[in-house]
């Protein structure tokens, strides 16, 4: 009899942000079980349902793996050279005629947790040339990332709390419990904020549903969406007013503390209450605490973010830790200092040239760029308007926009107009059917790993490496050969070039560029790596842990992180004011002049009668991305994409829990199951993100069968945060009746 070796892989889990460490057991080449790993250095063994699910991914008979070209109207598999002769064909002539503007580029989620797609969607994205790029930035997070650019000079510089030292947490729109973050890398958020509790520390939650974090916090506040805004201003108002404002050692470093104080004086608990929902003297009770206690910070997310005072929220939580004195303390909100590819671990410490934005707006709204990019929800019309510049092709990468954005439905007509549509992606999904030619990354567990982005957003400083679990299949590419070959067609050397002196040559040009005279060592150094290894290595060598290639033999390198399956802890995070600022001026900008003219909105809106009923979204702990309802161990169990109502609406309204509903807003309608619950603030009702699954032309087998209702498909792909363009998905009006 033949018996079986088992044997045993360590991962980093690609799927959400908590970026957990994983232990695969493999036998006869199949994954036989996954749990978490606890000799991980920053997860220790922590593990959700979505790291278990990667076997479902890795074996899911709908993923793709064979690039797909559309042929009268069908998809058929091709070959690797024959997809990409196809583009050869059809996009430069294309790009020839109208430009480099006519062709698009959108980014999903999903390719933040690629390395492949990281560090070479940039080189495709400059051989391009386009101004019309779009992300999922600006469906989430494009708010943060603009306060924090203005405030502290580089859009990544975003403080998270330091949770292992704080003693009062304050959630503002966040539900880590089910996410373990987001724009915060912390795996296990409940375990450490019963820690917190443990030793003392309080945690009060702010949000219009009883989440599963509220319901663990110290103190639960309901808050009318929307509101945020006023709540915060009355919390600065509340410092400012009560003589509470405490600087600490970062006097010396901020600009435009007295401005804030006439910003905010007219915004006195009192007068936001009634438009926030939460009575005044909560408001300076809260704001009293927050001064008063030590270790303290403040954390808001999603949603404060997808509404439309979604910068002046993220800046305000910002300016809130400023004045408590919390900001880069321990125990407050702090700055990761992260092993690689950090801008802020870069450059001339303590200033630099900060940020810039509208340096080109969207051709029909007028949107003005952000951090490079355009609004996603601008997509549609620069494909249906005529004129110059007019969006005729579109290379989509990981992304599916037409469920996870606004007025999807008409997003999907227009990319029935394009003349040419590449997508990048594993799966035949509601975005991709439109595509013509589909060219499909490997399994993750067929792909090296290692985060970009994670740790300079991670509660604690770290840095780990996967290497692949299962080698690719035979001509199968890896993510960043395909990117390359098709950066290489935009390039004009055509679909045959040679790819790999393609990247030579560019890895040979920025180490030029970054290295001077010390560039022919450097580059001798990594010789003996390719691709995304010789990248993370020369990246992880030159940063503020690296061996300076050799000059500091004690510092990381990617052979160290190699030799270290759990990765290697780098510490708790430590102050680091004023040397990660890249402003002009070297101080914290509190007051950044967009910001504050932008406070004309909410003082007008103070007045402005409360709907009676708005919709919000909700995350859940499996339905993380769309694609994840494909997969058994995610999907299974009770029907989770229901609409939840407070008892008293459901009174109102007539509608019964297990019924159907219909929400509608202007003109635009879906169908709901109702879920009747307290957790609910009255006159709000939620419905959880990225569903909708009923869409023909899609192949996502598993997702068909319990399709869900799309919470997006009732929104107004034209409301926007004026500052950052991110889509208003929050706090919309609408209307619910049963349908009998």
């Amino acid at each position: 009899m033949m018996t079986t070796t088992e044997t045993v892989a360590h991962r980093v889990c690609p799927v959400c942000e908590a970026c957990c460490g994983l232990e695969l057991r493999i036998a006869d080449g199949k994954v036989t079980s996954i749990r978490g790993h606890d000799g991980d250095v920053f997860s220790r063994g922590y593990i959700c349902p979505k790291g278990v699910a990667l076997k479902d991914l890795h074996e899911d008979p709908d993923r793709l793996r064979t690039p797909l070209v559309k042929r009268d109207g069908r998809f058929v598999a091709v070959s690797w050279q024959e997809a990409f002769a196809e583009i050869d064909r059809r996009l430069p002539p294309i790009l020839e005629k109208h430009g480099r503007n006519s062709t698009a580029l959108v980014i999903g989620n999903p390719t933040v947790h690629q390395v492949g797609l990281m560090l070479y969607f940039p080189r495709l994205a400059k051989a391009l040339g386009s101004r019309n790029i779009y992300s999922a930035s600006t469906l989430d997070q494009m708010p943060k990332q603009l306060s924090s650019g203005l405030m502290f000079g580089h859009w990544l510089s975003i403080p998270v709390p330091d949770i292992e030292r704080c003693d009062f947490l304050l959630i503002l729109g966040a539900n880590p419990v089910v996410s373990n973050g987001s724009l915060w890398t912390v795996p296990d958020f409940r375990g450490k904020a019963k820690a917190l509790r443990e030793r003392g520390g309080r945690i009060v939650v702010v949000d219009p549903r009883r989440t599963e974090t509220a319901a663990m916090a110290d103190q639960h506040l309901f808050i009318r969406p929307g509101g945020d805004v006023f709540l915060l201003l009355g919390l600065v108002h509340t410092l400012f007013d009560e003589k509470l404002v405490r600087l600490g050692r970062l006097a010396a470093h901020v600009a435009g503390l007295d401005d804030v104080a006439v910003a905010v004086a007219g915004f006195a608990p009192e007068r936001v209450a009634a438009r926030c929902g939460i009575d005044a003297a909560a408001i300076r009770d809260l704001a009293r605490r927050l001064a008063a206690t030590e270790r303290a910070a403040v954390y808001g997310r999603l949603g404060t973010c997808t509404q439309s005072y979604g910068t002046l929220v993220s800046w305000l939580i910002d300016v809130l830790n400023v004045l408590t004195g919390h900001l880069d303390e321990p125990g407050g909100a702090m700055f990761p200092k992260a092993p690689a590819f950090a801008a802020n671990t870069t450059g001339k410490p303590g200033s630099g040239r900060g940020i810039a934005t509208g340096r080109w707006a969207s051709r029909v709204a007028g949107a003005p760029e952000v951090f490079g990019e355009l609004p996603i929800t601008c997509l549609a019309e620069e494909i249906e308007t005529g004129g110059d510049d007019q969006v005729r092709a579109l290379i989509s990468v990981a992304g599916n926009p037409v469920l996870s954005a606004p007025n999807g439905a008409r997003l999907a007509a227009a990319l029935d107009r394009l003349e040419l549509m590449v997508s990048f992606d594993i799966y035949l999904n509601e975005t991709t059917q439109h595509a013509d030619v589909i060219l499909p990354g490997a399994s993750p567990l067929e792909e090296m790993h290692y985060d970009i982005a994670f740790p300079q957003l991670s509660y604690r400083n770290q840095a780990r490496f996967s290497a692949p679990v299962f080698a690719r299949p035979d001509g199968q590419l890896a993510e960043w050969q395909s990117v390359l070959r098709l950066t290489a067609i935009l390039q004009g050397k055509g679909a045959d070039a040679d790819i790999g002196q393609l990247d030579d040559e560019l890895v040979a040009d920025d180490v030029r560029r970054m290295a001077g005279p010390q560039a022919e060592m450097v580059l001798r150094a990594v010789a003996h790596l390719k691709g995304p290894e010789r990248q993370i290595d020369l990246a992880l060598r030159g940063g503020p842990y690296g061996d300076l290639f050799g000059l500091k033999p004690e510092g990381i390198n990617l052979a160290k992180l190699k030799a270290a399956p759990g990765g290697i802890d780098l510490g708790p995070l430590a102050p680091r004011l004023p040397e990660l600022l890249r402003t002009p001026s070297g101080k914290i900008e509190l007051a950044p002049g967009m910001l504050l003219l932008d406070l004309q909105r909410p003082a007008a809106d103070l007045a402005r009668p409360v709907p009676e009923l708005v919709i919000i979204g909700r995350r859940q702990v499996r339905s993380n991305n769309s694609w994840m309802h494909n997969l058994p161990i995610l999907a299974k169990g009770p029907y989770r994409c229901t609409a939840l109502v407070h008892p008293q609406d459901a009174r109102r309204l007539g509608l019964r829990a297990g019924q159907p509903a219909r929400i509608t807003s202007a003109n635009r309608a879906i169908e709901v199951q109702v879920e009747v619950s307290e957790e609910m603030m009255p006159g709000v009702v939620s419905l959880p993100h990225g569903w909708g699954h009923d869409r023909p032309g899609a192949r996502l087998t598993l997702a068909a069968q319990r399709p869900g209702a799309n919470l997006n498909a009732l929104l107004d792909d034209s409301q926007r945060d004026p500052l950052s363009g991110n889509a208003v998905l929050s706090g919309v009006p609408v209307q619910m009746m049963p349908i009998t």
